[in-house]
């Protein structure tokens, strides 16, 4: 069964608080260590345990790297201007003297390689490109040219693939992210100075349409993998209005800051339906022609109705007539009204405010084997139901010569 994720970014996110807080929602230890063997990577091990966050307690997920390939992006001090020697503290934008550069080529090799999922490869793959895109932009090269000093570190390919290990164990197929709390001030590097946010992290909330949020607390909250990964698994920005909790998961921070350093995770079910108030207008017609009916219909609808319909009824006297029915939102009522009156012989019309609830929905263009539809989405308890939407249908049936209900089967068969 597919999963819902929400993060709550509310102390930044890294690689490593990530994998954390999928571990404890329950992404199972022995796939993951399996899958992390499987890399031809050598250098390092990994560590998990509980520990304690401001009283909290959490998930940590530590790459324990050798002594030559020493180029941590966990351990900060250094951030706001610490005495340590620049060369011995290692960062996600500091390269250190030995250590071993990747290109993205060689990175996507090292995926593609391992005894993981399709999903998981693509998943990897797809947050390297995007933190690769912001490296070379940020360093006014070509993506091929970027030899990643933090993208191709050993302990950043770990977390980044075991982060798509997780989310593929978890069937994790939705992701809401409203915002990415930032701090403030400045990060020293081998190049210099860069502020926070660092380049890196700015291009990708700029070129995926990231919420960001700067807070008054100084130091370094979201790192470009963390960035990456938001960006690569984002589906949406907005809470449902109403949802219930499966299960949480806790992930904890390497670095000390003024709030507590963990990204809380959660597995959600959406229990909202829309509600809203609709308008229905009614009105009983006994001597109007079914032509002249079917052009009221037409005109309601391209005036704004939500929908128009017709019921047989038998009126006093035992006269055969037309019951009119048309819903329709309180702003559109007069100008709708209007046609009715103009259109029909009805002389009154009766008017009711109405309590609706419907499901989310959304309408999309999706591309199938015949070509590109419109899909109306539905969101129930139990998962999405599809509806092609009738034009649509109609148009490739016409091109194709196939039947109506092949042609919507095969539709709902593939964007399933």
């Amino acid at each position: 069964m597919s999963s819902k994720l929400y993060l709550e970014c509310y102390s930044g996110i890294s690689g490593d608080m990530m994998v954390a807080a999928l571990l404890d929602l329950g992404a199972d230890k022995e796939v993951l260590q399996k899958a992390l063997k499987s890399l031809n990577v050598t250098g390092f091990e990994i560590e998990i345990s509980r520990v304690l966050k401001s009283g909290i307690d959490a998930c940590d997920f530590n790459v324990i790297l050798d002594a030559k390939y020493e180029n941590h992006d966990h351990d900060i001090e250094y951030l706001h201007g610490n005495d340590k020697d620049e060369m011995n503290v290692t960062h996600n934008h500091l390269v250190h003297k030995e250590h071993e550069h990747r290109g993205l080529s060689e990175i996507i090799e090292v995926i593609n390689n391992a005894e993981i999922t399709q999903h998981a490869k693509e998943i990897a793959i797809d947050i390297f490109i995007i933190l690769a895109k912001a490296e070379a932009k940020a360093h006014g090269v070509d993506i091929e040219k970027v030899h990643f000093h933090e993208v191709g570190a050993v302990d950043s390919i770990v977390d980044i693939v075991a982060v798509a290990v997780c989310l593929d164990n978890l069937n994790i197929t939705e992701a809401i992210i409203p915002v990415l709390y930032e701090g403030r001030g400045f990060v020293r590097c081998k190049h210099g100075v860069i502020p926070i946010p660092v380049p890196a992290v700015s291009n990708i909330v700029a070129d995926n349409g990231l919420s960001l949020h700067l807070t008054d607390s100084e130091g370094e909250f979201v790192t470009p993998t963390g960035a990456a990964i938001v960006a690569s698994i984002i589906t949406s920005s907005k809470l449902p209005e109403k949802f219930s909790v499966k299960k949480i998961g806790i992930g904890a921070g390497k670095r000390n800051y003024e709030r507590p350093s963990i990204l809380r995770a959660m597995l959600i079910e959406d229990n909202s339906m829309e509600s809203d108030y609709i308008y229905k207008l009614e009105s009983n017609i006994d001597d109007c022609s079914g032509e002249a009916l079917g052009f009221v219909m037409e005109r309601l609808f391209e005036a704004g109705a939500r929908d128009v319909h017709y019921t047989p009824v038998y009126m006093k006297k035992n006269r055969p007539a037309y019951q009119l029915n048309v819903v329709c939102k309180e702003e559109d009522i007069s100008k709708l009204e209007e046609i009715i009156f103009e259109e029909t012989t009805t002389i009154g019309i009766r008017r009711q405010r109405m309590e609706r609830t419907v499901l989310n929905r959304e309408l999309k263009k999706v591309k199938t084997s015949l070509g590109e539809v419109k899909v109306k989405i539905c969101e129930v308890s139990s998962g999405k139901r599809f509806y092609p939407e009738y034009s649509s249908v109609i148009d490739i049936c016409k091109s194709s010569g196939l039947s109506y209900q092949d042609v919507y089967n095969i539709i709902i068969r593939e964007v399933k």
